[in-house]
């Protein structure tokens, strides 16, 4: 019998571009899959001239896309999981956590120039606050200005002069096979990285045995661990897109390293936070590891 899915997904170049990276891999794992597309505009791909903290925060790029989950529209939703709140529909769940790309941020500039060798008074753009607050800890004379758009839009104002450099995600270059216009890569003492930067996940109804069973071949259980504790630290402090907000934790050894992040909304108060534990059974677990991180991090 032939199994087929419907996938609901932003239409950007980047969305199509990491859901169809995944959906090639997943039919791999099952012969005659028959996938269909859904391609779905949501508030965040409209709004394109505010910044995110200004329209609402996390779900900005995923709400219409549950919306056709829950209405039976699809059968999977396939997000950035930096996108996604850390409360979840009660009637959906994220049924898959691939392979993580590369989380970190880079600097693209215009002149070539790493972070540290911009000129003061460079104008730097970006719309993320986490950005924008922890580049202010290292270059306090740059000119951080506001900058929307897709990653070819952003990448075109560097090279039109708008901006002297901009800050984003490497994974998302990486997808678009663009990795080799970063300049720099930000290390995350520099810029640690953004919740699940770089994961992906795949969201599915509660219930759904059948299609849970088809994804279960590109669960990549240490990606999932480690985006749980990031998630976790989210969940503790309220993280959303008005909060400069970001965890990172990867493997080592048998420990899990998790770092964390967090200001106060205007940027003020900015502090970090780190701890080391042994590696997590399962995502529940880390998922607390992070909350007591997070909790530390909110007390200030």
């Amino acid at each position: 019998m032939t199994e087929k899915i419907i996938v609901a997904t932003r239409k950007s170049q980047l969305a199509l571009a990491q859901a169809r990276a995944f959906l090639r891999a997943l039919a791999e794992h099952h012969a005659g899959l028959v996938i269909e597309e859904l391609h779905v505009v949501t508030t965040g791909d409209k709004i394109q001239d505010r910044a995110l903290n200004e329209i609402g925060g996390k779900g900005l790029f995923i709400k219409e896309i549950e919306e056709a989950l829950l209405a039976g529209s699809a059968d999977v939703a396939i997000h950035s999981l930096k996108d996604v709140p850390a409360e979840l529909a009660p009637s959906l769940a994220i049924g898959c956590i691939p392979l993580r790309e590369d989380p970190r941020d880079v600097l693209v500039s215009r002149s070539g120039q790493k972070l540290m060798e911009l000129p003061s008074g460079a104008k730097l753009g970006t719309s993320s606050l986490r950005r924008r607050v922890q580049i202010a800890r290292v270059r306090p004379d740059l000119e951080i200005v506001p900058l929307r758009g897709n990653v070819d839009t952003r990448l075109r104002k560097v090279s039109e002069g708008v901006v002297d450099a901009i800050v984003l995600a490497r994974a998302g270059l990486v997808r678009l096979g663009l990795a080799d216009r970063a300049t720099e890569i930000l290390e995350p003492e520099v810029s640690l990285p953004a919740v699940g930067q770089g994961a992906l996940a795949v969201e599915l109804r509660t219930g759904d045995q059948r299609t849970l069973s088809l994804l279960a071949p590109m669960v990549h259980a240490e990606t999932a661990i480690a985006v749980a504790a990031e998630r976790g630290v989210m969940q503790a402090v309220g993280g959303s897109c008005q909060l400069p907000v970001a965890a990172y934790a990867i493997r080592q050894g048998p420990e899990l390293w998790l770092r964390g992040f967090f200001a106060d909304a205007d940027g003020s108060n900015p502090r970090s936070r780190e701890a080391r534990a042994p590696l997590p059974r399962d995502e529940a677990e880390a998922h607390r590891f992070g909350v007591e991180l997070g909790r530390a991090l909110g007390a200030g």
